[in-house]
């Protein structure tokens, strides 16, 4: 069985990768949706698909992850056919993992199982908080996997996301 994880990933941080973790455990293979894929170079959505794809990727491979898929998932806005566009470009997939209400609800109508990842110390591992820390210059590099602090010092992500986060008020 497969199963799908839809996220933002924006960045990959560790509790997304003790999600991932757990799924694979359970199931044959992931496929984890980059959602919102058209979307970066905002204090919300900093990086791109294609950056996220490389933190994600990176980071499963040095822990040893290979059966997953990655696929970029842009945001249709119309909920009445964005699982199926997600069914369209996606491999095939038994059970859907999602913590939005809405994500949830969607696939449910659809008739897959959902089930809810648990949470890890959802306090410190967001990507608000991760992004926050980084914006004010404080540590956040122990929140998230290896490979993905060396992607977002590869892509100058920090100086992105202190630039995005300036004002243009007096």
């Amino acid at each position: 069985m497969r199963a799908l994880l839809i996220g933002r990933f924006q960045p990959f941080h560790n509790g997304h990768m003790e999600v991932v973790k757990y799924i694979v455990s359970k199931y044959r293979a992931l496929i984890i949706g980059i959602g919102s894929a058209q979307y970066s170079h905002t204090i919300n959505d900093p990086f791109t698909a294609g950056e996220r794809h490389l933190m994600i990727s990176r980071s499963l491979e040095d822990a040893g992850i290979h059966n997953y898929y990655l696929v970029p998932i842009e945001d249709l806005h119309r909920n009445s056919i964005w699982v199926s566009h997600v069914e369209s470009i996606a491999p095939p997939f038994d059970v859907v993992f999602a913590n939005n209400p809405l994500t949830k609800r969607l696939f449910y109508e659809r008739g897959y199982k959902v089930e809810t990842p648990p949470f890890y110390d959802r306090s410190k591992y967001s990507g608000k908080e991760v992004r926050r820390r980084i914006m004010l210059g404080e540590n956040w590099e122990h929140l998230v996997p290896e490979k993905v602090v060396e992607t977002i010092k590869e892509i100058d992500g920090i100086s992105r996301l202190k630039a995005l986060a300036q004002s243009d008020d007096e």
